[in-house]
């Protein structure tokens, strides 16, 4: 494992999945030993965040975040804003999602995923927490409705495991959203997406794994956890040109800066 002496943090990973709940505290040890000082895991289904939340309460280094996935939001109820507003009154719910649009497996339910983005949206707007954005072949729709609402009123957001294209990346930075570089950044035929990140601002990048899924090399194609955010921050730093300390630190700061609520909680720990 390539260590760091800068703390990263996985601003995405999903430690309820059964992939990760079995050895959570094996996980979560591997995490920190590799430099991995905080993660937040993300509830996909509102039905799921009590089990979600007593991961965060049981784990100092985890904070949470809930939503409806895009691709799930056709077989379970809509989200309504005031749900999600009174769930980010706990400590340590410290975003809004992850929502978006997904028209690769599940595009006959697009307008019903449209309807529930906006109203993620509008939660976050609310709480002041940032958005996190799933976004997969729905490029246009997705830069589109992200503009409208910002002009409606302002929200922060993240661009979860960007692999997208340049038009999206650019209209979420002139927006002043954030990209999330997961492992896809690290696979060897990623070039285009390692140029997209590269023309970004370096202080607008996240660092996540989406754990258990999209493990970077050496361990592409086995299940990812926390602690392989570091192999993902070392692509990171060669991309931008960095030492893997000052990525490190960079792309912490940045978390702090957008997921403040987290910060603050970490600062009065």
């Amino acid at each position: 494992m390539t260590e760091t002496r800068a703390e990263i943090v996985d601003s995405h990973c999903h430690l309820d999945f059964p992939e990760l709940i079995t050895e959570l505290p094996d996980v979560v040890a591997r995490a920190q030993a590799a430099g991995v000082m905080r993660m937040v895991t993300i509830c996909t289904r509102l039905r799921n965040e009590p089990q979600v939340r007593a991961i965060a309460e049981a784990h100092d280094p985890v904070f949470y975040a809930a939503g409806t996935h895009p691709m799930s939001v056709a077989d379970e109820p809509m989200a309504r804003v005031e749900e999600l507003v009174a769930l980010a009154r706990h400590p340590k719910f410290v975003g809004i999602g992850e929502t978006g649009l997904d028209y690769h497996y599940t595009a006959e339910s697009k307008d019903v995923q449209q309807e529930s983005l906006r109203l993620h949206i509008e939660a976050a707007r609310q709480t002041g927490l940032p958005l996190i954005i799933h976004s997969r072949d729905a490029d246009d729709d997705m830069a589109r409705i992200l503009t409208e609402e910002h002009r409606a009123g302002p929200y922060s957001c993240v661009m979860h495991c960007f692999s997208s294209g340049t038009e999206l990346a650019r209209a979420a930075l002139d927006l002043g959203f954030y990209l999330s570089m997961s492992g896809i950044a690290a696979f060897p035929r990623s070039g285009e997406l390692r140029e997209i990140f590269a023309a970004a601002p370096v202080d607008r990048i996240l660092l996540e794994t989406d754990a258990p899924y999209l493990a970077p090399p050496p361990h592409r194609g086995k299940r990812n956890e926390p602690a392989y955010t570091a192999f993902t921050a070392r692509t990171g730093a060669e991309v931008f040109g960095m030492s893997l300390e000052a990525f490190a630190r960079q792309t912490t700061a940045n978390f702090d800066r957008l997921f403040a609520k987290a910060a603050a909680y970490q600062a009065a720990a």
